[in-house]
């Protein structure tokens, strides 16, 4: 168990340093989608690096085995409210990660399109599908936020500028509430829709 616990904490931090860099992509999107896409092939220059690629891909198996089976270990036993986050927010960026890879592989193999910016908002912008994608997207965010604060709760020992470990986890859990409407009034042209480019229109069923 110790092992796979390790294992999974290593592809853990691979995996923070890459979400780190997207949401900060993401968060660019606010500035409109020319800079975000600026930014993204800026970005990609390191992570579309076959071998950087091949170690996040690695990273995210990694990460869904064997958070799957810590899951199937510590369902049981998870007491605290910030273990049992930890535990959930963990079940669902699994069910994440395997959806969206398989979409950007299936987007750049099979639809031959750019996964940019236009590529992650498509649905977002569209009724019906936004009713999807909006939930999708935001437990996303914040699930990567509630798994780092209860890490976070879980490892820090003291206290900072007079708040618990708890409250720190607490704040962190929060802020990821914060920035996930951020990062949706960039996605969405801050709330007012984004024209989506024809070659993408086959994502949202048109031609």
């Amino acid at each position: 168990m110790a092992s796979l616990k390790r294992i999974h904490y290593i592809s853990g931090i691979i995996l923070t340093v890459f979400i780190t860099a997207h949401l900060f992509n993401h968060v660019c999107s606010v500035a409109g989608a020319d800079k975000h896409i600026e930014i993204m092939n800026s970005l990609r220059i390191v992570y579309r690096n076959v071998f950087i690629e091949t170690l996040l891909l690695l990273a995210v198996l990694t990460q869904i085995l064997s958070g799957m089976k810590l899951f199937i270990n510590k369902r049981k036993i998870a007491v605290s409210s910030f273990e049992k986050l930890h535990m959930w927010t963990g079940l669902y960026l699994a069910f994440f990660l395997i959806i969206h890879v398989s979409a950007v592989i299936g987007g750049r193999l099979y639809l031959h399109l750019d996964t940019n910016f236009y590529f992650g908002v498509a649905g977002l912008n569209t009724f019906p599908f936004n009713l999807f994608f909006i939930p999708y997207y935001g437990f996303a965010i914040v699930s990567v936020f509630g798994h780092l604060a209860s890490i976070h709760a879980a490892k820090m020992k003291s206290t900072l500028v007079g708040l618990s470990p708890n409250k720190q986890a607490t704040i962190l859990f929060i802020a990821g509430f914060f920035l996930t409407a951020f990062v949706f009034y960039g996605a969405t042209g801050h709330f007012k829709g984004i024209t989506i480019p024809a070659e993408y229109h086959v994502l949202v069923g048109g031609k």
